[in-house]
């Protein structure tokens, strides 16, 4: 019985890698951005899973570009180091002192353990700031706020450069000012700006929860970008959802084919969303 079992998962496998062909050649080439939030890293576990999926993608042809956040981990060093935090409109002021410990554990941190787990798993991947070969180069958003920036100019030759060479970018998001001063970035505004520089064929915004859900409250699987604008009306998209739904208009004016917002802490989302019929989350496509 047991043997028999296990011809029968063999014979699954090899059904779903043969279901996958056409998703795998549709994106044979394609740059897929992917936002990776700080609440979706989760355990040790579950980042090797997701390291396993991006470099599975490589492997199959795909160009992926990690941007990834870091929140729950900058909150914790700012309590260990005793910082106290102020805050305008819900929103924290990123002072000199908040600034530096952003782009410690941003680019240190959280970056070097991602692009651990990523070359762990057979991948080459690369650890960068939004800072390096001016890539981002930012305008203070709002001066009440301190060092947060909001995305002004893309370069990406340098991510070009990478794809060349089969190495996997992770961004930390943090940009430069035009004075030389460091910013901190909305990982998924970052992602939304990189995305958009290189045209990439999907951005997706891996969070922690399931999709864009109607009033109903189930999640949407397939929405055009008005519908989201009238969900907003509407009042049906709100709180932490709507800075996603921007961020996924925006990229989408900018030339991104599809947005997709998805729940990270799934095993395989990416893989599930990529390369099969059913997907995973809500995609936002163009009117």
């Amino acid at each position: 019985m047991k043997k028999q079992k296990m011809n029968r998962d063999w014979i699954a496998t090899a059904a779903t890698l043969s279901s996958a062909l056409p998703y795998l050649q549709r994106y044979d080439g394609a740059i897929v951005v992917i936002k990776l939030g700080g609440h979706a890293m989760g355990s040790d576990e579950a980042m090797e899973v997701f390291a396993r999926d991006i470099v599975l993608m490589q492997q199959v042809g795909v160009n992926p570009v990690i941007v990834h956040g870091g929140g729950p981990m900058i909150n914790a060093m700012l309590k260990r180091l005793d910082i106290q935090s102020e805050f305008v409109d819900g929103k924290r002021v990123t002072d000199q002192a908040t600034v530096e410990v952003v782009e410690m554990v941003l680019s240190g941190l959280v970056n070097k353990r991602i692009v651990q787990a990523i070359n762990a798993q057979g991948g080459n991947a690369v650890g960068l700031s939004g800072k390096d070969a001016n890539l981002i180069t930012c305008d203070q958003t709002n001066p009440d706020l301190g060092f947060v920036g909001t995305p002004t100019e893309i370069d990406p030759t340098l991510l070009h450069n990478l794809f060349a060479n089969d190495m996997i970018p992770v961004i930390a998001p943090l940009g430069a000012g035009r004075a030389g001063e460091t910013f901190n970035i909305n990982g998924d505004t970052a992602a939304g700006a990189i995305a958009s520089a290189l045209k990439a064929d999907r951005l997706l915004l891996l969070t922690d929860v399931s999709g864009v859900k109607d009033d109903s409250g189930e999640v949407v699987t397939e929405l055009k970008a008005g519908q989201i604008r009238q969900m907003t009306r509407d009042g049906v998209i709100a709180g932490g959802m709507i800075p996603k739904t921007e961020t996924a208009l925006e990229a989408i004016d900018g030339g991104v084919r599809a947005v997709v917002i998805l729940d990270g802490r799934a095993p395989n989302a990416v893989l599930l969303e990529l390369f099969t019929e059913h997907g995973a989350g809500s995609l936002i496509r163009p009117d």
